[in-house]
């Protein structure tokens, strides 16, 4: 990566205060919990699905404590320049390469390629892993889910695959209403809409819903989140803060992630393939190499871990 292709930035630039009280810097009790739960978190085996290397990808979600104890994720804008997805809002993230010792590794190794993300593990710890997502080129992506503990780190963009940075409220990812007031956009435009697409498997005719979210930085040519990135943070809010979404996150007959991935590893001929191929490159990554989260008497001390974020 060109040094003239990153950009030093602060983590504080990246969050804009939501009240007019003075921040107390400390977790507030929702958060608390939020993060007990995520750490806690446990993909269920019947939830559990591995692809070939080359169609698996990983994404960070990148969780950090605002200024009033509220939890926000790192979203980035996508360069104009790429040759998918350009000027999308995303996560960080990208598909699994050799190298890579595990989804982890993945995610990781290209959160820091495209923002600079330490890949220090104390500075920012494991939370959870999640179940995997089917991505609409056919990608199986796991998100993995980290907290930002050092609040001294300064990203560092690679400008030819991430435009901008920015966050959001995670918990807002489970709402019809904007976070704040002034983060609504003209106030005509709802924060929170979605929109079913049909999916045809044999004779069967069948719907998937994707939802989109306003950023409240619309005016300034950011997208709103939507699809696989909104479907990530919707299940990491749910997982998190314990309860459903104002919404109904799946379609009348919708078919599970699960099925879908199921369906596409025994019908898809992109993945038939690339076992069929060359079998010793197409390996599955594991999950991790070991399960090192954050360890009770780590948890202990988030209520008294200030943030300058």
């Amino acid at each position: 990566m060109s040094p003239s292709h990153r950009n030093t930035t602060r983590l504080l630039e990246f969050h804009r205060p939501h009240s007019s009280r003075q921040s107390s810097y400390y977790l507030t009790d929702e958060s608390k919990k939020c993060l007990r739960n995520l750490a806690s978190y446990r993909v269920p085996k019947t939830l559990r699905r591995k692809g070939p290397l080359s169609f698996s990808a990983a994404v960070l979600v990148a969780l950090f404590i605002g200024r009033m104890g509220d939890l926000y994720v790192l979203l980035s804008q996508r360069s104009a320049t790429l040759r998918s997805y350009a000027g999308d809002t995303s996560l960080p993230g990208g598909k699994a390469e050799e190298q890579d010792r595990n989804i982890e590794d993945t995610a990781r190794r290209e959160a820091f390629e495209e923002i600079g993300l330490s890949l220090d593990k104390q500075k920012v710890p494991l939370l959870c892993i999640l179940e995997p997502f089917l991505a609409g080129n056919q990608l199986i992506v796991t998100p993995v889910v980290v907290l930002i503990l050092d609040n001294t780190l300064r990203p560092m963009l690679n400008q030819a695959e991430v435009a901008s940075l920015f966050s959001h409220p995670l918990k807002s990812f489970l709402s019809t209403e904007a976070p704040s007031r002034q983060d609504s956009f003209a106030e005509e435009i709802p924060y929170y809409t979605y929109h079913d697409y049909p999916w045809t498997r044999g004779d069967r005719n069948r719907e998937i819903r994707m939802h989109r979210f306003l950023t409240g930085r619309e005016a300034g040519g950011i997208k709103p989140v939507y699809g696989l990135t909104a479907s990530i943070l919707i299940r990491a809010a749910s997982i998190g803060y314990a309860r459903t979404p104002d919404f109904d996150v799946l379609a009348p007959n919708q078919p599970t992630m699960t099925e879908r991935i199921d369906n596409a590893l025994r019908h898809d001929l992109q993945f038939a393939q690339a076992l069929k191929d060359r079998p010793s490159r197409h390996r599955s990554l594991p999950i991790a190499s070991a399960r090192k989260t954050l360890e009770p008497r780590s948890r202990e001390k988030w209520p008294r871990m200030k943030s300058r974020l």
